[in-house]
């Protein structure tokens, strides 16, 4: 079994897949793929328009067809019901956008890597004393690099990924900074894009944050 821990730290950038469907998600993946990344979300619908069933679907059909290639985990997880659904359709590693303790000690039970949102240093110590991996600190659009580095700074044990307001122009300034790794949503998997059937382009876009990842490797 591939080592999650070192895939992420190698690979850096989580595409984030929102809003997907079981008939264009396995496309997506092959655009991901031919762009570079490693690292896939599928996000759970919080509004309830894509079923449990369905995303449990997608996960599956990615792992299946990709597993051996890429790493694939689920997102926007909230509940138990939903996370014993990623773990059950192949999802190697749990990311929320919140602190939800239940959810980040059930993860580790089933061994699973856990990756729960947080913004605030308590958030951040209490979801890593309760097991998680990496600690998502989110939204950084709003927060920004700076506040990255004052959290970090005393929280030096704690493995940071960015999440939000992270591009491939300013990338490297967080990877520079100490995070482990950032997740990216609509800048890479652009829906109008999927509408469009334009993977290409969604390879490019790929394409353009990953050798960001690998000109720092150099």
């Amino acid at each position: 079994m591939k080592n999650i821990v070192d895939m992420i730290n190698k690979y850096k950038v989580i595409a984030i897949v929102r809003g997907a469907n079981p008939q264009n998600v396995l496309s997506i993946a092959a655009a991901l793929y031919n762009g570079g990344v490693r690292l896939m979300e599928i996000t759970f619908d919080a509004t309830g328009k894509i079923t449990l069933e369905q995303t449990a679907e997608m996960i599956r059909a990615v792992c299946e067809k990709y597993g051996d290639k890429m790493s694939i985990g689920a997102g926007t997880v909230l509940s138990e019901k939903q996370l014993i659904y990623a773990k059950n359709a192949g999802a190697e590693y749990i990311i929320s956008p919140n602190t939800k303790l239940p959810i980040i000690r059930k993860t580790k039970e089933l061994g699973l890597i856990s990756i729960p949102g947080a913004m605030t240093p308590s958030e951040c110590v209490e979801a890593q004393e309760a097991g998680a991996d990496y600690i998502k600190l989110f939204p950084m659009a709003n927060l920004g690099i700076s506040y990255y580095k004052a959290v970090s700074a005393p929280l030096s044990n704690i493995k940071f990924l960015a999440v939000g307001g992270v591009t491939a122009d300013n990338l490297s300034e967080f990877l520079k900074a100490g995070v482990c790794g950032v997740g990216i949503g609509s800048d890479i998997v652009n829906m109008s894009l999927i509408k469009e059937e334009a993977y290409d382009k969604i390879s490019e876009k790929a394409r353009k944050y990953m050798s960001v990842v690998k000109n720092l490797e150099v």
